[in-house]
This record gives structure tokens, C-alpha cells and sequence, in this order.
């Protein structure tokens, strides 16, 4: 594996578009909710420390990834935001169901991409097992909320 050891969540906030003026909505699974409150502080802390304003993050909890698309869906709808981040976990199980989670939970989140002209950022961790969703929600291989929240800021100034 080419990341065996290496942290992909360092960046260099001099190049990062100033989120002052941005507003984020964050939709949080709350299935293996371990994994997806660390995922959301690396979402919220790098947010924040690229200027986004606490009052300018809004955050709504659903069940499971699963309902990440409906509740990504409402936000885009309800709330004047402009860029969404989805954060889940679906960890690997004895059945088929991880298979037609993560389908269509990313197929979900692609279309409302698709539908919609405000991003909706992808940070579903879709492991084999609890100890690759710890590496990845803040452990050895960094935080994938972090990476989701960098690619929030700049999906939402594109174009702009």
C-alpha cells in the first residue's frame, strides 16, 4: 500500500482560498460515530483555520450513510451554504449490505453534485475493517475530514 505510513492531510494553508466569507454545511452519519466525530473536528478544525467563522458552519446528524444523501439533499435546499461535506463510515461486514451502502451512498452524493451548483464533498471512509477507519479519522494515515474540508473551500470559490 502506498500510503503503509504517511499522513495525506498536511497543507500548505498559504495556498487555500480565505473561508471568512464562506458558509459549510456538515452532515454527519451518526453509525460508527467513533469514526465519523473524528472525521467531523478534522473537518471543523481545518475549516476554522482556514477562516471559516464557527457561526458560518452548520452541522445535522442522520443515522447512517445511507441517509447522507437525503440529509445533504435538505441542507443544499433549507440552507444557504456553499459547499456541503457528507461524513460517514461503513466498515466491512460478513454481508453483502457494505457494497450497497457505499453504492449508493456515493452514487447519491454524485448526483446531488450533478443536480445541484454547490459542491457536496465525499468523506465516507468505506474500510475492511475498525483499525483502517481509525488510521484514516485522525490516526497514522491523517484525517479525511481535513482533506474533505480543503476541498470544500476550494469547490466553493471555483468559478467565483
Amino acid at each position: 500500500m502506498a500510503t503503509e505510513n504517511k499522513n495525506l492531510s498536511a497543507y500548505d494553508k498559504s495556498s487555500i482560498p480565505n473561508a471568512a466569507t464562506l458558509r459549510f454545511g456538515i452532515v454527519v452519519s451518526e453509525w460508527n460515530e467513533t469514526i465519523t466525530e473524528g472525521l467531523y473536528n478534522g473537518t471543523f478544525e481545518a475549516l476554522v483555520d482556514c477562516g471559516a467563522l464557527t457561526e458560518n458552519i452548520i452541522r445535522w446528524n442522520v443515522p447512517g450513510s445511507y441517509e447522507l444523501t437525503f440529509g445533504c439533499k435538505k441542507m443544499l435546499a433549507t440552507q444557504n451554504v456553499d459547499a456541503v461535506i457528507a461524513i460517514g463510515s461503513v466498515i466491512r461486514g460478513e454481508t453483502s449490505h457494505f457494497d450497497f451502502v457505499c453504492s449508493a451512498t456515493a452514487q447519491g452524493i454524485k448526483d446531488l453534485n450533478v443536480k445541484y451548483d454547490t459542491p457536496v464533498i465525499f468523506c465516507v471512509l468505506t474500510d475492511n475493517n475498525l483499525q483502517q477507519a481509525l488510521d484514516r479519522s485522525g490516526g497514522k494515515h491523517g484525517n479525511k475530514g481535513t482533506e474533505a474540508a480543503i476541498a470544500a473551500i476550494k469547490m466553493a470559490v471555483l468559478g467565483t
